[in-house]
């Protein structure tokens, strides 16, 4: 016996210095240094085709050769990523006209509207328009909004997010699934063959006004580069405001109760009896920007990965604020970035390589509609049914230790037990999001894995302070997102407190080497959205 107690007890050491190791490999010194260069006034805010692109991009080039990671793209560490720069303005105001009369919408006030298309000038003209509730086409929830539609030359006018933020019954109640999400019903409008598509805008299913919907779209936006220049999209994507939305169902002769009547099932598309007409003018200009990547090979399993993923860019210079032009996006993302670098200089301090090979990526264009991640998981460069998860992060917060982590999208994926089972070891637990219905899972890089069927984690620090509290945790992000977030107060600072973030850090490469050393496969919950994407690939 007292031999046996003896063995449990070096079991027990050998364990206990294992881990401790294991934790000493993150070093909150070097990560403070890499924000304080990415996040410099040097590097000019990080935007894609800046003169801060190419110091980015060189300066991670640098320290993966440092860490002697191999480059992750042939010979090279960098990924070109072809885009276009696309300065849509309409000509004029939206036109609807009836039986009865017509309503012109004004720009930025009423609707906002774009084009994908490369051309100089899109036009849609006399186009009828249908109103086709959610625009969803879901056939594991029962859902189809098109069934029995022909809307080829047609304006669908959809709803903002899903069936479920009115009916808890239906989809995943509140809590937002990809069909509800803004990008989804251009999508699948323009699989659909329509002309044009515009979002209905309502503050509460959106979760943010519409000045922010303004403001974004008051400016150029980057796209993929498409071999037929995106003509397949619609010609005209928009929004416009719910006040406009009403005005147009009374030129319809329809109640606006139609909108309630959207979310039960069985509902019909209903034709309008309206057309519109809206010429867009269009500048273009076509450039190419970087995805930087780096491997570290593993042993016994070496063609298969797990990924670490983080976004490199910010939004560049732009209007002043206080005197500041630079938005420098400390938070976001050079936090992530900085963690990329970290957690990647712990893997190769490991005396004992993981049997897997650990892919780190940081990724161009995020801020522009996450599109360095969805160039890479269009044109992978490591097989994506060999890609085992991916690890996402994004604007770690200097607020301190907590007790819980906040697991986005969390339900989705065998990946929630993985950082519970972390979490515990640091006597901390994990919960969802607070704001479900703002489908903030996709609103990341790791969305893009997710959707060609990758599992994929994605994590914000908690707001349960151990030394001051929940209230005060709250309050902190709070501050961030009105004072902080896309501004040029976005900076680092000295006095900010780490240590939360290197508890995170911890996490996330603890994750990720629990996975490079199994050999099954974490999978997606049944419920999610993505789990037949993987199950295909997986055949």
């Amino acid at each position: 016996m007292n031999k046996l107690i003896f063995f449990c007890l070096l079991l027990s050491s050998v364990f206990l210095v294992s881990h401790t190791a294991d934790d000493a490999l993150i070093d909150g010194k070097a990560f403070a240094k890499h924000i304080q260069v990415l996040a410099s006034d040097a590097f000019e805010g990080r935007k894609p085709f800046s003169v801060g692109e190419t110091k980015t991009i060189n300066y991670l080039k640098t320290e993966f050769e440092k860490l002697g990671l191999k480059p992750g793209n042939g010979k090279s560490y960098f990924q070109e990523v072809p885009m276009v720069d696309i300065l849509s303005k309409p000509a004029g105001p939206l036109v609807m006209k009836g039986k009865s009369g017509e309503i012109s919408l004004n720009y930025l006030t009423d609707f906002v509207a774009a084009t994908r298309r490369v051309q100089d000038q899109v036009k849609v003209e006399n186009s009828e328009m249908v109103f086709a509730g959610y625009g969803i086409v879901a056939p594991e929830y029962g859902w189809n909004d098109y069934a029995g539609l022909d809307v080829k030359g047609k304006t669908v006018l959809v709803l903002v997010n899903d069936p479920g933020i009115v009916d808890d019954n239906l989809f995943k109640g509140n809590t937002m699934t990809y069909y509800g999400r803004w990008t989804y019903k251009f999508e699948e409008a323009a699989r659909q063959g329509a002309a044009g598509v515009l979002i209905i805008h309502d503050t509460g299913p959106a979760s943010y006004g519409w000045s922010v919907v303004r403001s974004g779209w008051s400016k150029s936006k980057l796209y993929l580069q498409a071999a037929d220049d995106n003509r397949s999209r619609a010609a005209m994507e928009g929004w416009i405001t719910l006040e406009s939305a009403k005005k147009l169902f009374q030129l319809a002769g329809i109640k606006p109760d139609v909108m309630h009547e959207a979310s039960k099932k069985g509902f019909k598309p209903v034709p309008l009896g309206v057309t519109t007409s809206l010429t867009i003018d269009n500048e273009t200009k076509k450039s190419t920007s970087h995805n930087v990547m780096a491997v570290l090979p593993g042993t016994t399993r070496a063609n298969e990965y797990v990924v670490y993923t983080a976004h490199w860019d910010h939004l560049g210079k732009g209007e002043p604020i206080n005197g500041d032009s630079i938005y420098n996006g400390a938070a976001d993302d050079a936090s992530g970035t900085a963690a990329v670098l970290e957690i990647a200089t712990a893997f190769t301090k490991l005396k004992k390589k993981p049997a897997r090979s650990i892919v780190f990526m940081v990724v161009t264009a995020e801020e522009q509609g996450l599109l360095g991640s969805e160039y890479y998981c269009t044109h992978p460069i490591f097989p994506l049914d060999k890609t085992v998860a991916d690890i996402n992060m994004d604007v770690l917060q200097p607020f301190g230790r907590t007790k819980d982590v906040i697991v986005v999208g969390k339900g989705q994926s065998d990946l929630d037990d993985y950082i519970e089972a972390a979490a515990k070891k640091q006597d901390r637990f994990t919960r969802g999001e607070p704001n479900p219905s703002g489908g903030w899972y996709f609103r990341s890089d790791h969305f893009n894995f997710a959707k060609v069927g990758v599992p994929s984690l994605y994590i914000e620090n908690g707001v349960i302070s151990r030394q001051h509290g929940e209230d005060w945790g709250k309050a902190q992000k709070e501050q961030f997102n009105l004072y902080r977030y896309h501004m040029p107060t976005d900076e680092y600072d000295g006095k900010w407190d780490l240590t939360g973030i290197v508890e995170d850090m911890k996490l996330l490469y603890e994750v990720g080497h629990r996975i490079s050393n199994e050999s099954t496969y974490p999978g997606w919950k049944k419920g999610s959205e993505f789990k037949a994407a993987r199950d295909k690939m997986m055949k």
